[in-house]
């Protein structure tokens, strides 16, 4: 990710929040430790995980 990718904040977590942004991956990291660690996942990694959690 660059300094100009838009990362959002997931608005289920809480105060204990994630950010996501998409490029050509999707990059996670925590809202409190930003530059600790990013999670860089290929987009279709990303949308797999998501089509096999349960849906309510």
């Amino acid at each position: 990710m660059t300094s100009e990718t838009p990362w959002r904040k997931s608005n289920y977590s809480g105060s204990n929040c994630v950010e996501v942004a998409e490029a050509p991956t999707t990059g996670v990291r925590d809202t409190q430790y930003r530059g600790l660690v990013e999670l860089d996942v290929l987009v279709r990694e990303w949308n797999a995980l998501f089509s096999a959690l349960p849906k309510n």
